[in-house]
């Protein structure tokens, strides 16, 4: 009997474990996690944090016969041996082991940020975990100002969850606009405005460098002298891959854990995936990625034959209840417009709607949908085949009378998370959107899907209906 044991227990360590065991149920496989609780969906902690959702509604829950230590962090791995050892005590054997250690929440170096023992001053938190939530909506409760560090998708996740607890909150971002990974400067001022209705305070341009406050936190510090008063701060500065016990275990590590095309390191034994891995030079900071690299990591250790070559990213999300498709190289603009080069741009701020598409010699290169994302589905599509666009390209920017989800060709990604075509859910027999996400794993990763989905049901009803009659 194989003996597999996984270091890591977040979406991309669960996720393999499922896929390991639904393939070769004999394995014996261990599992480690550092947090005590069971697995859960990250991407859903601000729903967490606004009260929207219990903590158990987030939980990835398992069928999964697997030996499970939560709450157990490792602390070394003997490769000659071929063990690890946890702090706690426990050493666990291995014919195959896996890291799926996930990533950290960084702490800017600010002054004042912590004493001398590194703990953060009273009232500021990082924003990562269930446990941050609950102490995050505990301080809420005695606060009345909070500023959120960081104004990319964490933070400003953060900042929606704050403002249902009744909070002032400002958010501070050293960029020029908000989210700048994703969105470009024009959409970026979209999303400002949208984010201002709601009476968040916006302060861009200027890194935080300094934590106001002696014995609790007041305030925050911008490089140029500005001071933003609060007495919640939230670090929602980006995540950095937790290669600790990889590095020191003398495995190859740059950025991330550094794996080839089976997800192996550079010790035939040991592989990585998730937000540790590093591949072809790429660290993906996406569930997408992690759970197709789970796949075939799985395909791999059972004997299969697979190969992960990357992940073409698209990315859905929600921002501030903005719904947001991102994809491919967005930075071009009008002004770049070349005989190779076109850039199609539909703003309209008032309605907090802004849309790009960048094409080059005929082929999508790159699109964002801000505010309306009703075409996502054609967008995305045309985007990971490269096929031929319509002469008229505002057919990709606004959805004809009749959902956009019945153009969709059957072989079309709808749910990048999880790989969901539109053919497995015109052909899972399902009628409501739960129903979906339990037979296909549909709408269960970031949600950003649903609205498509759900079109996809509208528009297959009427033919089941006339099936039955």
């Amino acid at each position: 009997m194989t003996r597999v044991v996984v270091i890591g227990n977040g979406m991309a360590g669960s996720r393999l474990v499922e896929e390991l065991l639904r393939r070769d149920p004999t394995l014996e496989v261990t599992v480690f996690g550092a947090e005590q609780r069971p697995a859960y969906n990250r991407i859903l902690l601000s729903d967490v944090l606004a009260g929207k959702r219990p903590a158990a509604d987030v939980t990835l829950t398992s069928m999964a016969r697997a030996r499970r230590f939560l709450g157990s962090e490792v602390a070394g791995i003997d490769r000659v041996a071929k063990t690890v050892s946890t702090a706690d005590g426990i050493v666990a054997p291995y014919d195959v082991l896996v890291l799926a250690t996930g990533s950290d929440a960084i702490v800017p170096p600010v002054h004042g940020i912590a004493g001398p023992s590194g703990q953060l001053l009273d009232g500021v938190f990082v924003f990562r975990t269930l446990e941050d939530c609950d102490a995050i909506a505990a301080r809420a409760k005695r606060s009345t100002q909070a500023v959120v560090v960081g104004g990319g998708l964490l933070g400003l996740e953060a900042a929606r969850g704050l403002l249902q607890h009744g909070l002032g909150v400002d958010v501070v971002h050293g960029m020029a606009h908000l989210m700048d990974v994703q969105l470009d400067g024009a959409g970026g001022g979209v999303l400002r405005r949208s984010v201002e209705n709601l009476g968040v305070g916006v302060h861009l341009g200027s890194f935080a460098s300094r934590v106001l406050g002696s014995r609790s936190v007041t305030g925050v510090g911008l490089a140029d002298g500005r001071e933003v008063k609060g007495d919640l701060v939230v670090l929602a500065c980006g995540v950095r891959p937790n290669v600790g016990v990889a590095r020191s275990a003398g495995l190859a590590v740059e950025r991330g854990v550094l794996v080839d095309d089976q997800l192996r390191t550079d010790d035939p034994s040991v592989y990585a995936l998730g937000e540790c891995a590093q591949h072809r030079g790429e660290v993906y900071g996406l569930v997408a990625p992690a759970w197709e690299q789970a796949t075939v990591l799985a395909d791999v250790l059972t004997g299969r034959s697979a190969s992960y070559t990357g992940s073409r990213l698209i990315t859905r999300l929600k921002a501030m209840d903005l719904e947001v498709a991102a994809m491919g190289d967005t930075r071009p603009g009008i002004e770049d417009c070349d005989d190779e080069l076109e850039v199609v741009v539909y703003a309209d701020p008032v309605r907090y709607v802004y849309k790009k598409l960048v094409i080059r010699n005929g082929v999508l290169t790159g699109a964002l949908l801000l505010g309306d994302t009703s075409t996502a589905g054609v967008v995305s599509q045309a985007f990971d085949r490269g096929s031929a666009l319509p002469e008229d390209r505002s057919a990709l920017l606004f959805a004809p009378r009749r959902s956009a989800a019945v153009e969709l060709t059957d072989d079309a990604v709808v749910c990048t998370c999880n790989a969901v075509t539109a053919a497995h859910i015109r052909e899972s027999g399902c009628t409501t959107v739960p129903e979906v996400a339990l037979k296909t794993r549909a709408t269960t990763g970031c949600g950003g899907c649903t609205s498509v989905v759900k079109g996809l049901l509208a528009s297959c009803t009427p033919a089941l209906e006339r099936t039955v009659a």
